[in-house]
């Protein structure tokens, strides 16, 4: 019985080597790697926007479908006084706590840069606050500033008195601010000790032989170094800090301390857009303002970065 010779030689390469058989790709194959991911942003991310943007212009409540009203919704908010008292409280939010957030942490992680004994402990706790619940974070921090709580007791002791920390209207918002800012310095602190480790030690040793000091090295080689960094981490926190609700939901309540005056937008959203008879359309609305405001602060803080570089 007769056996073709092709079926045995293998098939071999002009230089001699083994030629290997090249599958083709289908065209459809990247798509069938990304549609879980895709999947997953259509859902939670795409559908409940294209959702909240249709409410915004009816008026549907939380069993009822609603009807298309038009703008009818945001001519509302220019009236609404606890609007105008959320959208003061959230801008409030953004200027007490953004300096904070691009400043302190970048102090923070120059302080634990330094190879020192027993610095890895430090850069754990000040990471330890980032990994807490914000519940738990903000539970610790109501009992500690209740009028009964820790701090008003050293203030006694010391003979201050008791200050009421989570009774007033500014000092629970600033209160609220200090909770968050505390929260977020460990994050902020990574992304910055990511973007120290690529500054060049030339540049300080240079500085240093030119006779400057830590604070001028601080201003001409590191700020202009991880200026990228600072203009990231303000963006990131001016969103955070606009959409903030937990830390002032947990010290405020769920009114919003004293006659509501430290209730922010989201909170508002919340309180508006549920519950039985949650008026979802009137919500809806003030989620698109909240999108607006976000995008236009990332915008902002994007512009002002490119002006700087020109």
């Amino acid at each position: 019985m007769k056996t073709s010779s092709a079926a045995t030689v293998p098939r071999v390469a002009a230089d001699g080597s083994p030629r290997r058989r090249i599958r083709r790709q289908l065209p459809s194959s990247p798509w069938l790697f990304a549609a879980p991911g895709l999947l997953i942003v259509g859902i939670f991310i795409l559908y409940p926007f294209v959702s909240t943007l249709i409410n915004s212009f009816t008026d549907k409540r939380t069993l009822i479908p609603g009807e298309y009203v038009g703008l009818d919704n945001f001519r509302e908010l220019l009236h609404d006084d606890m609007f105008w008292i959320g959208l003061r409280n959230s801008t409030l939010y953004i200027v007490g706590v953004v300096p904070a957030l691009v400043l302190l942490p970048l102090l923070l992680a120059m302080l634990v840069q330094k190879h020192i004994p027993g610095i890895t402990f430090f850069r754990s706790a000040f990471y330890t606050p980032v990994v807490a619940s914000i519940v738990v974070v903000g539970l610790i921090w109501v009992w500690m500033l209740d009028e009964r709580g820790l701090v008003n007791a050293v203030l006694e002791a010391v003979g201050v008195g008791s200050v009421g920390f989570l009774s007033d209207q500014w000092l629970l918002l600033f209160s609220a601010m200090a909770v968050t800012v505390w929260k977020g310095l460990g994050y902020y602190m990574i992304i910055y000790l990511a973007a120290l480790a690529n500054v060049p030690r030339e540049l300080h040793e240079a500085a240093s032989v030119d006779g400057a000091g830590a604070v001028r090295r601080f201003f001409t080689v590191t700020v202009p170094a991880v200026r990228s960094t600072m203009v990231l981490v303000a963006a990131l926190s001016s969103v955070a800090a606009f959409k903030v609700f937990t830390e002032v939901y947990l010290m405020a309540g769920p009114n919003g301390g004293p006659a509501g005056e430290d209730t922010t937008l989201v909170m508002l959203v919340q309180r508006v857009g549920t519950g039985l008879t949650g008026r979802v359309g009137y919500a809806s609305a003030m989620s698109v303002v909240v999108f607006i405001v976000t995008v236009a602060l990332m915008l902002l803080v994007l512009r002002a970065d490119r002006k700087e570089d020109a």
